[in-house]
């Protein structure tokens, strides 16, 4: 493993987590149907260095169930207390939005609702079939919470047949009880492990630079395999606030480098590894890349 590594210096981030913040009419256009309709986007919530770029691009991560999570993960922005009720018009509303921006390719994701019966499992189906109704050419995403690992659960999503479907191990083993709240590494792997034993496309992301060892990352990555995964991100973990988990390095370029090597090494379909890769990031590669592979293309 290469050995470059940049130690956080207070406030201070290196040359390579400098972006250039640009909006024009693409991104004006997004933002205006995202404010008219009334939409949650996890490119806000969660603070996305990239909501820029995508939503000049007219691409954005739709997150439903609210804007309020049941739990409270100490590396996420997403507001976290007393939720709301579940708004049943909202399947529509995702859906005449993406007919609206023209997307080719729709990322779906939510909040957590350890508060509803079925993790909100009927909401997902419902938005996912309302997506494919108004706009039968445009591929679907899911970006999905653990369901508490409830297989019945899982199989109401799946059944509504999305493109992909992504559930993120975010972290290593080690640091999942201090940075997941409620949230466990193995339950994390059984749901991806179900995803893919369904004959779906199974994706994860993991962030870095929170306290992790290389080996640490390669075990993950090893584990997410085993279970599986045909999609990986690897991203650098940035602060939201004060509040959240510090950051422990600013892991180099080189490094992401050599762990998209080490990916496909592994025999992963698709690896998007950099600085600013977040789970959403040009999503619709990953798709045309398992595409691709299952029919022999290199």
């Amino acid at each position: 493993m290469p050995k470059v590594h940049d130690k956080v210096k207070a406030s201070v981030k290196p040359d390579w987590l400098k972006i250039r913040i640009r909006s024009g009419e693409e991104f004006a256009h997004t933002a205006g149907i995202v404010r008219e309709h009334g939409l949650h986007t996890i490119c806000s919530s969660g603070m996305c260095p990239n909501k820029a770029e995508c939503w000049g691009r007219k691409t954005a991560t739709f997150m439903i169930l609210g804007d309020v999570c049941t739990r409270g993960c100490r590396f996420c922005a997403t507001k976290t207390g007393v939720t709301m009720p579940v708004d049943n018009d909202e399947p529509d509303r995702v859906a005449r939005s993406i007919a609206l921006m023209g997307l080719r390719h729709a990322v779906i994701t939510s909040v957590t609702r350890d508060d509803l019966s079925d993790g909100g499992a009927s909401l997902w189906a419902a938005t996912v079939k309302a997506v494919r109704e108004a706009n039968p050419e445009t591929t679907i995403e899911l970006l999905i919470p653990d369901m508490e690992g409830k297989a019945e659960l899982l199989d109401i999503i799946l059944a509504a047949s999305p493109d992909i479907t992504g559930h993120n191990i975010e972290t290593v083993e080690r640091l999942t009880p201090e940075v997941r709240s409620r949230a466990d590494y193995r339950r994390s792997l059984s749901v991806i492990a179900h995803i893919a034993a369904r004959g779906h496309t199974a994706k994860s992301g993991i962030m870095v630079g929170m306290g992790e060892t290389g080996s640490e990352v390669l075990r993950t990555l090893d584990d997410l395999r085993e279970a599986g995964c045909e999609v990986v991100t690897i991203g650098q973990y940035l602060r939201p606030t004060v509040r959240h988990w510090p950051v422990a390095e600013y892991v180099a370029p080189e490094i992401f480098a050599y762990y998209k090597r080490e990916a496909y090494a592994r025999g992963f379909s698709y690896v998007a590894s950099a600085p600013l890769v977040r789970s959403s990031y040009l999503a619709e590669e990953a798709l045309v890349s398992c595409r691709d592979r299952s029919k022999g293309v290199q």
